[in-house]
C-alpha cells in the first residue's frame, strides 16, 4: 500500500503539480493568423470591406473566445470540475471549429488563383469525380445547399485514398466530426458574403472559383498523402 504522507510520495506528488502547472503555464495562446495578401487583392470577387471584417473582426472573435474557454477548461481541469469541463465542449467546439476553418480559408485563397489544378491533384479528382468540371459542380451544389450556416468542403479520406465531399454546419472543424482531411473550404455563413452578394449564396460561391488557391489545396493533398 502506498502511503501518500511520506516524505517520498509527498516529493513526487508535488512534483507532478509542478509539472502540470508549468504545462499549463507554457501554453501559447492561439493568435490571429497574418494575410499573405491585402484585403482588397481579391476583388471583384470578394470586397474588401468582406475580408476586413471577416478577417479582422469575425475570425479574431473566435480566436479570442477560445482562448477564454481554454483558460476555462484548464481550470476546471485542475479543479477535477467534470461539469464544466463538459459544459465548456460546445464553446471549443464552436470558437476551435471556427479558427481551424478561417485558418485553412485564407491560405485557401489567393488573387493570383482560379483556373483548374495541375498535376496529383487533378489526376485526383478526374479519378474520383470524373472531370474538373464535375468536381466543381457537386462543391458548388452542396455549398449552395448547406442550410443555415456552416462550410463546405474537399476533403481526403485517408483510408480510401479518395477525395469525398461533405458539409458541415455552423463552425464545425471537417477532420475532428467526419475523419476527412481538410483540402479546400468554402465559408457559406452570411458574414462571408452578405455585404456584397446580399442572400444570393449561388453568385457567391460561383465567384469564389476566381480566386481559390490550387497551388494550396495541392500541397494540402501531398500533406495528407504522408
Amino acid at each position: 500500500m502506498i502511503c501518500f504522507q511520506c516524505p517520498v510520495h509527498i516529493l513526487c506528488a508535488a512534483s507532478l503539480s509542478q509539472t502540470i502547472n508549468q504545462v499549463a503555464a507554457s501554453r501559447q495562446k492561439h493568435t490571429l493568423p497574418d494575410l499573405t495578401y491585402d484585403y482588397g487583392a481579391l476583388e471583384p470577387y470578394i470586397n474588401a470591406e468582406i475580408m476586413q471584417l471577416h478577417h479582422s473582426k469575425h475570425h479574431a472573435t473566435y480566436v479570442n473566445n477560445l482562448n477564454v474557454a481554454e483558460e476555462k477548461y484548464k481550470e476546471a481541469l485542475a479543479k477535477g470540475d467534470v461539469t464544466t469541463q463538459v459544459a465548456l465542449q460546445p464553446a471549443l467546439r464552436f470558437n476551435g471549429g471556427g479558427h481551424i476553418n478561417h485558418t485553412i480559408f485564407w491560405t485557401n485563397l489567393s488573387p493570383n488563383g482560379g483556373g483548374e489544378p495541375q498535376g496529383e491533384l487533378m489526376e485526383a479528382i478526374k479519378k474520383d469525380f470524373g472531370s474538373f468540371e464535375k468536381m466543381k459542380e457537386k462543391l458548388s451544389a452542396a455549398s449552395v445547399a448547406v442550410q443555415g450556416s456552416g462550410w463546405c468542403w474537399l476533403g481526403y479520406e485517408k483510408d480510401s485514398g479518395r477525395l469525398r465531399i461533405a458539409a458541415c454546419a455552423n463552425q464545425d472543424p471537417l477532420q475532428g466530426t467526419t475523419g476527412l482531411i481538410p483540402l479546400l473550404g468554402i465559408d457559406v455563413w452570411e458574414h462571408a458574403y452578405y455585404l456584397q452578394y446580399k442572400n444570393v449564396r449561388p453568385d457567391y460561391v460561383k465567384a469564389i472559383w476566381n480566386v481559390i488557391n490550387w497551388e494550396n489545396v495541392s500541397e494540402r493533398l501531398q500533406t495528407a498523402k504522408k
